[in-house]
C-alpha cells in the first residue's frame, strides 16, 4: 500500500482484484460457514429450551351501579388515560406483588429461580471480585431478581390492554406464573378499594354524629329567632304577616268593586227619576217585591176602570174612587222608587266607610310587613346555615351509606379483568434452531468476506493511483491511428498485472517488454510531476514579486478557505477601508463573507450601510437584539455586515465571551468571518483567536517597510508567527499571492 501511494497520490479501489480475492479463498470461507453452522446448530440442540406464556389484562372501570339507572362516573373511578395504564403496568412489576406469587408458587425451591443456591461450583466472577455474591443476598431477593429477569409486562399499543409475558423451561411454570400474577393484581386492587371504603366509613361515623348536633343547634335558632321576632310561616314560602297583608288587599279590592257597583245603580236610578223615565225599566226597581206588588194593584185597577167606564159615565162615583185608587197606588210606587234609591246609595256609602277602615289596616300592616322584612334577613341568614349544614349532613349519610354497603369482598371488583389467560405451551420460544443457524452462518459468511476484503486494501493490492487511470486515457490511441504506434504505446501498470496474471510461468520476452513498458510509464509519470512542481515553483514567484496587494491576501483567505480572519489596522480608518474592500473583493468572487465592526471610529459601517443607527455587535452582545436582525447587507457589494451597534460599548464588553459563539456561528453560516479590530493592541485579540482556524491580517496601506517589519516584530513577540500583510489597495487584479511570512 505504501508503494503505491508513497508519492501521496489519490486512489482507486481495483473491485476487480477485490472479487477475485474472494473467489480465490472460497474453500476457506465456505468451510468457515460450514462449520460455524454445525457449532450453532450444535449449540442450540444442546440448549435447554425455553418457553413463554402470556396473560391479557383489560384495564377498565368496574364499579358496580346501584342506583338502577346511568350513573355518572364517581369521584374514586380510575382515569383510563395512558398514564394510568403505564402505572398499571408498573404495579405488576412491583416486589410486594412478586413476593406474593413467588411465596404462593413455591418458587425459591427451584434451581431456575435460584441457580446461585443450587450450585456447587463457585463463580469465577464472585472469585476476583467483578461480581457481587449471590449468597450475600436474601433468598427471596435473588429469587425476584431471577424473575424480573424472565418477566415482561408491557402495555399493548393504542389500547388499555396490559401483557403479562413469562418465560420459563417448564411449561407448566411459563402459564401458571402469569395466571397467577393476574389474579395476585386483582386481588390487591380489590382490597385496595375495600381499604378505601372502610377507611370511609370510619372517618365519616364521627363527622355525622357531629354534624347531627349542629343541624339540631342551628334549626332551634331558627325556631328561637322565629318566635322571639313573631315570624310565623303560614306556608313555606309565606309568613302570617304576609299571608294577612294578602288577605285584607283581596277584601279591599272586593269593597272598592262592591262601592263602585252600588254608586253606579244609585245614579242610574236618580237619572231616570229627574227625567221622568218610567220605573220599570229599572232592574233594581222591578225587582222590589213591593213594586211587584204594587204594579200588579195598578193593573187591577186599570182593568176595574176599563171595565166600568163601558157601563157607568165618567162622573160616577166608582169611577172616581178607582181613579183615585189607582193614583194613590202610582204615589206609593214613586216612593217606593226613591226609597230604593236611598237604599242603593246608603249600600255605596256603606261600602265607602268600610274601605277606609280596610285601608287603615292595610297602612298598618305594611308598616308591620316592612319591620317583618327587616327581621327576617337574619332569618333567612340562619336559615341558610341550617340548610348547608343539612344538606352536608345528607351528602355524609348518603356515602356512609354507600360506603357501608360495599365493605363486603365481592361489592368492589377491581378496575380490570382477565381478557386472555395464558395457556401451557407446546412448542419454546427459545432457541429458534433454523433461523440461528441461518443467521449464524450468513454473519460467519459476510464476516469471511469482509476480512479478504480488508487485507487485500491494506496489503495495497486492491488498491490503484487514480492517475494511472488518466495516464490510461491519454496513452490509448486514437482511432484510426497505425498498428505500430498502437504497438509503442506502454501498457499501464494495472493493466501489466493483469495480462501477467492470466499465466503463471510469463516468457522472459514477455517479462523483459512488461518491465520496459513499466519504465516508460515511470519517466512520463516524473516528467508530468517535474511539470507540475515547475509550474507551482513560478506561480509562487510570481506571488512574491507582486506585492501586498488586497487581491493577494483575498486569492490566499480563498485558497485555503479560511473560515475567520481578524484584520488589526493600526493605521486607524484607512487600514478599515482597505479591510472594508478586502470583504468586498472576496464577495465580488462569489464566497459569501460577513464583516464585523470592532472598530471604536465605527468606520466599517458609515462605509457600508447607509444607517449607522442599525443594530449591531454592541447590540448582539448586550442582548438587546436578535442574531439575524443584526446582520444587513452591504449597499455596494454582495457582502454582509454586522455593524457597530448603538449600544454601550463598555457595557458591550461585559459579554465579551459570547463573542466566540457569536463567531463559530457566523462561520458556519458563511464562506469567511472578517472581523475588523481597528488599531487594535496585541493583548487585546487574545480572545478573538482562540479559534484555531484564524488567520490575522494586518492592514497597513502606506507603511513603511520599516513600520510594517516593526509590527510584524511585535507580533511574532507575541506568538503570531505567520501574518498576512495588506498594504497596497491600487493593483486588484495583480496576481494572487499566498501567504507571506515578514522577518
Amino acid at each position: 500500500m505504501s508503494g503505491v501511494n508513497g508519492g501521496n497520490q489519490d486512489v482507486d479501489i481495483d473491485l476487480g482484484r477485490v472479487i477475485s480475492a474472494v473467489w480465490e479463498r472460497k474453500g476457506r470461507i465456505l468451510g468457515a460457514t460450514i462449520v460455524a453452522a454445525a457449532l450453532a446448530l450444535v449449540g442450540t440442540t444442546l440448549m435447554k429450551p425455553s418457553y413463554k406464556g402470556e396473560t391479557r389484562l383489560l384495564i377498565e372501570s368496574r364499579s358496580p351501579n346501584l342506583s338502577g339507572g346511568d350513573a355518572a362516573a364517581q369521584a374514586n373511578d380510575p382515569l383510563l388515560d395512558s398514564l394510568n395504564i403505564t402505572s398499571q403496568a408498573q404495579l405488576l412489576q412491583s416486589s410486594d406483588l412478586i413476593k406474593r406469587v413467588a411465596r404462593d408458587l413455591n418458587l425459591a425451591r427451584l434451581k431456575e429461580f435460584d441457580p446461585a443456591a443450587q450450585s456447587f461450583l463457585p463463580d469465577p466472577l464472585v472469585l476476583i471480585g467483578l461480581k457481587q455474591d449471590p449468597m450475600s443476598l436474601d433468598p427471596e431477593d435473588r429469587v425476584i431478581q431471577e424473575f424480573r429477569e424472565k418477566l415482561d409486562v408491557y402495555a399493548v399499543e393504542n389500547s388499555r390492554v396490559i401483557a403479562i409475558e413469562f418465560s420459563s423451561r417448564d411449561p407448566k411454570l411459563a402459564a401458571d406464573i402469569p395466571n397467577r400474577m393476574a389474579e395476585v393484581y386483582l386481588q390487591l386492587q380489590s382490597g385496595a378499594k375495600l381499604d378505601t371504603h372502610s377507611e370511609t366509613a370510619k372517618w365519616l361515623e364521627p363527622e355525622i354524629a357531629n354534624l347531627t348536633s349542629k343541624v339540631k343547634e342551628a334549626e332551634k335558632k331558627v325556631a328561637d329567632y322565629r318566635s322571639s321576632n313573631g315570624l310565623f310561616q303560614t306556608t313555606e314560602t309565606n309568613s302570617f304577616s304576609t299571608q294577612q297583608l294578602n288577605d285584607i288587599s283581596t277584601e279591599l279590592a272586593r269593597i272598592r268593586g262592591e262601592r263602585a257597583n252600588a254608586e253606579a245603580r244609585a245614579e242610574n236610578v236618580r237619572t231616570a227619576l229627574k227625567a221622568g223615565r218610567a220605573s220599570d225599566t229599572l232592574s233594581d226597581v222591578v225587582g222590589s217585591q213591593v213594586i211587584q206588588r204594587l204594579k200588579e194593584a195598578e193593573a187591577n185597577l186599570q182593568a176595574q176602570i176599563s171595565d166600568s167606564s163601558t157601563s157607568l159615565l165618567e162622573g160616577h162615583p166608582r169611577l172616581k174612587g178607582l181613579r183615585g185608587q189607582l193614583s194613590g197606588i202610582r204615589q206609593q210606587i214613586e216612593s217606593e222608587t226613591k226609597k230604593i234609591l236611598a237604599s242603593l246609595q246608603n249600600e255605596a256609602e256603606m261600602s265607602r266607610i268600610r274601605e277606609r277602615q280596610l285601608m287603615g289596616q292595610l297602612n298598618g300592616l305594611k308598616a308591620d310587613s316592612a319591620k317583618a322584612g327587616e327581621e327576617e334577613v337574619g332569618l333567612r341568614a340562619l336559615e341558610r346555615e341550617a340548610a348547608a349544614q343539612r344538606q352536608l349532613l345528607e351528602t355524609y349519610l348518603a356515602r356512609y351509606r354507600e360506603a357501608t354497603s360495599r365493605l363486603e369482598g365481592n361489592s368492589s371488583p377491581a378496575d380490570a379483568r382477565v381478557v386472555s389467560k395464558a395457556v401451557e405451551p407446546s412448542e419454546p420460544y427459545f432457541p429458534k434452531i433454523i433461523p440461528i443457524v441461518i443467521v449464524v452462518s450468513l454473519a460467519t459468511f459476510i464476516f469471511g468476506c469482509l476480512i479478504v476484503i480488508v487485507s487485500e486494501l491494506f496489503s495495497g493490492r486492491a488498491l490503484r493511483p487514480s492517475s494511472v487511470r488518466e495516464a490510461d486515457d491519454e496513452i490509448v490511441p486514437a482511432a484510426g491511428a497505425s498498428a505500430p504506434a498502437a504497438a509503442a504505446a506502454p501498457l499501464p501498470v494495472h493493466q501489466m498485472q493483469a495480462e501477467a496474471a492470466r499465466f503463471d510461468r510469463p516468457e522472459p520476452a514477455r517479462e523483459s517488454a512488461k518491465n520496459a513498458a513499466a519504465l516508460a510509464y515511470a519517466k512520463i509519470a516524473e516528467q508530468s510531476l517535474a511539470e507540475k512542481e515547475s509550474e507551482a515553483e513560478e506561480a509562487v514567484a510570481e506571488v512574491d514579486d507582486s506585492g501586498f496587494t488586497i487581491g493577494s491576501v483575498a486569492h490566499y483567505l480563498q485558497r485555503h478557505d479560511v473560515p475567520v480572519a481578524i484584520a488589526i489596522s493600526p493605521g486607524g480608518d484607512e487600514g478599515s477601508t482597505a479591510t472594508v474592500l478586502l470583504a468586498r473583493e472576496i464577495a465580488e468572487s462569489g464566497r459569501t463573507v460577513v464583516l464585523v465592526d470592532m472598530t471604536g471610529s465605527a468606520a466599517p459601517t458609515q462605509m457600508m450601510v447607509e444607517n449607522p443607527k442599525l443594530p449591531g455587535i454592541t447590540d448582539l452582545l448586550c442582548g438587546e437584539t436578535a442574531f439575524g436582525d443584526a446582520i444587513h447587507p452591504d449597499r455596494l457589494s454582495d457582502a454582509h455586515i454586522i455593524p457597530h451597534g448603538a449600544s454601550d460599548p463598555a457595557r458591550a464588553m461585559r459579554g465579551v465571551d459570547r463573542l466566540s459563539m457569536v463567531i463559530d456561528a457566523l462561520a458556519d453560516a458563511y464562506d469567511l468571518v472578517l472581523i475588523e479590530c481597528g488599531p487594535a493592541e496585541i493583548a487585546g485579540i487574545s480572545r478573538l483567536t482562540r479559534n484555531a482556524m484564524a488567520e490575522i491580517v494586518l492592514s497597513v496601506p502606506g507603511f513603511k517597510d520599516e513600520e510594517v517589519a516593526e509590527l510584524v516584530t511585535d507580533f511574532e513577540a507575541a506568538g503570531y508567527s505567520n501574518l498576512l500583510v495588506m498594504a497596497q489597495t491600487a493593483d486588484r487584479h495583480s496576481p494572487r499571492p499566498g501567504k507571506r511570512r515578514a522577518a
